[in-house]
């Protein structure tokens, strides 16, 4: 007899430095690609990071979206990336760009935005994680229990 545990894919954010960490989650579909959205705490302008999921769950940049230069944001291509501006917003897109495993994304405690995108839908990681808290950001398969045990984003 063959027992048969479904796993489901999911954007994964686990808590670092904790005893016992708690894992939050969004689960995925076909569509491979999300954005990150927030307000750089300086310039106090949207900054959109553009990414995608790849073969063996893993995690490739495809572009920036921004509207200021200087602290924190790049004013000049590095070699196999284009910088481009369009109507008062710097586009820096990605040719080749390196392929990760994970990333670790902080979630600072000022008021400002941070949206996690996928497929049309915002969820706002300041108010679903905790604030002054790291999370380990993969894209794993979870088993039934792990997302019981775990925290749904909505």
């Amino acid at each position: 007899m063959v027992i048969f545990f479904p796993l489901q894919k999911a954007f994964v954010f686990t808590e670092t430095r904790a005893e016992q960490p708690k894992q939050h989650y969004i689960l995925l579909t076909k569509d491979n690609k999300f954005q990150i959205r927030y307000t750089h705490s300086i310039h106090h302008s949207d900054v959109v990071e553009f990414y995608q999921y790849v073969e063996d769950d893993r995690i490739q940049m495809l572009r920036m979206e921004y509207e200021d230069l200087a602290i924190g944001m790049p004013g000049y291509a590095e070699e196999n990336q284009t910088l481009t501006q369009r109507d008062g917003k710097y586009f820096l897109s990605f040719d080749n760009h390196k392929i990760i495993d994970n990333f670790t994304i902080y979630i600072g405690d000022l008021d400002l935005e941070l949206v996690w995108i996928y497929k049309g839908v915002e969820y706002d990681l300041k108010k679903d994680l905790q604030r002054g808290k790291s999370y380990l950001f993969e894209i794993k398969r979870l088993s039934l229990y792990e997302q019981w045990k775990g925290v749904r984003l909505k």
